[in-house]
């Protein structure tokens, strides 16, 4: 079917041809793109509210400034930026998208993603389901209390708040808390293992930041005004964020962005300091729970933290520390992987967008990579990329189980209680059980 076609006055200039101009690196000239179609051709999200890349773009050079500022395809470009990455003129599209994002009313832009912006602007820890420090300290208690009693060898265990002086500050994903708060637990245990001395803090724990997604600077720069505050509060000499690939790049990229201060605190991902204590020795994982196993597991490269800001360093980081816990033999590798990955579709907000159809269908991309892997389990060290790469692979019948880092290396240190394994099969219940 043709698409209806859009006309066009010779008259008619919008904005945004000049806000693309300025998206242009130096010596750009928009008038010599080829329309080469490469954004398109690696966009997942191309072809969604009949939108992709190269239309937009081009619909903003012709000064089409009505349709493009209402398409709600907006909200469903994660802004992973793998069209930047590919475009012989390095136009940042992404970088567009967010502008339209910004000119959205906040009562017309999904509601989900201002309701998580909101509640981070409310609460002290900057938590983005609204759980006070308050609360959030009694569940960090009392998931403690439990494991003192009933996990021998870790009764010395602490999950520090507020401890000044404490050389890392670490952030915590809102999602433990409330929802599963026995997955903080592994993560205390590796810091334990590793002799670290770290916090939490009642000021700025949360690590969550969607008022990024909501295209809100003021509301980023606020909530990332409290995290700071809480690391210089406390004195901590290095800032940790978890496992996850929003809240690291709301953290990086807003620290740039709004030419912050951290007063020369380092920040810094979990997963490089994993590789780190590793090979200090300061944490010795095995792989021999798999030897017989030969679970077969694969990796999803988290766009926030690969291509939008570490790179393929920080990718390299990943695997090692990976195949240490499951055995190099036992690993594979999605294709096309590191920077050249592709978006699972649960970053830019998209997954508190309220289009859950249009999010499936855009992971269709991802769960064929996936299933061409055979791989039995997805390691996935970011909180969107874990929950959508689990619900892909219910609706695309993937059959693969979807797991957070932490658990796979707390169970090759032999530290993961019984407790601590919900995301995994019936054939891991078991194995490598801490001696009780």
């Amino acid at each position: 079917m043709v698409e209806p076609a859009i006309r066009i006055d010779d008259k008619r200039r919008g904005a945004f041809v000049d806000k693309v101009s300025e998206l242009l690196p130096a010596g750009g000239n928009l008038d010599l793109c080829l329309t080469c179609g490469l954004c398109s051709a690696g966009c997942p999200a191309s072809g969604l509210e009949d939108m992709n890349p190269r239309k937009l773009l081009r619909m903003a050079a012709l000064g089409l400034d009505e349709e493009i500022a209402s398409t709600p395809w907006v909200w469903m470009c994660t802004m992973c930026f793998r069209c930047k990455e590919v475009c012989p003129m390095q136009v940042d599209i992404p970088a567009l998208v967010y502008e339209l994002r910004a000119g959205w009313p906040r009562d017309k832009k999904p509601k989900g993603i201002i309701g998580s912006c909101d509640q981070g602007l409310r609460t002290q820890g900057a938590s983005a389901v609204g759980i006070s420090s308050d609360d959030f300290r009694f569940v960090v208690d009392d998931v403690l209390e439990e494991i003192h009693e009933t996990q021998p060898g870790f009764e010395d265990l602490q999950a520090p708040i507020d401890k000044e002086g404490a050389y890392f500050f670490f952030n915590q994903n809102s999602r433990e808390p409330v929802k599963e708060p026995e997955e903080m637990a592994p993560l205390w245990k590796i810091l334990h293992r590793a002799g670290v001395d770290w916090t939490y803090g009642s000021t700025g724990w949360g690590a969550e930041n969607y008022c990024m997604f909501a295209a809100e600077d003021e509301h980023w720069r606020e909530i990332l005004d409290k995290q700071v505050l809480g690391v210089k509060n406390l004195g901590c000499k290095s800032w940790v964020n978890i496992e996850c690939g929003h809240s690291f790049y709301s953290i990086w990229a807003g620290l740039q962005r709004f030419g912050m201060d951290t007063g020369g605190v380092d920040f810094d991902h979990i997963v490089n300091w994993y590789a780190r204590w590793i090979r200090e020795g300061r944490l010795t994982p095995s792989s021999e729970w798999n030897k017989d196993l030969k679970l077969r597991f694969t990796v999803q490269d988290p766009c926030m933290a690969v291509r939008k800001s570490m790179g393929d360093a920080f990718a390299e980081e990943l695997r090692f520390v990976v195949k240490a816990c499951v055995g190099e033999e036992n690993f594979v590798d999605m294709f096309p992987n590191r920077s050249n990955n592709y978006c699972c579709g649960g970053g830019g907000g998209f997954l508190q967008s309220g289009f859950k159809d249009a999010r499936l269908a855009y992971g269709r991309v991802k769960a064929g990579q996936i299933k061409a892997t055979r791989a039995d389990y997805v390691i996935t060290p970011c909180h969107n990329c874990h929950a959508q790469i689990e619900e892909l692979s219910e609706h695309y019948k993937g059959g693969w189980r979807t797991v957070n880092l932490w658990s796979i290396l707390c169970l090759s240190l032999g530290m993961l209680a019984e407790n601590e394994r919900a995301y995994f099969g019936p054939e891991l219940a078991e194995v490598w059980l801490p001696k009780t």
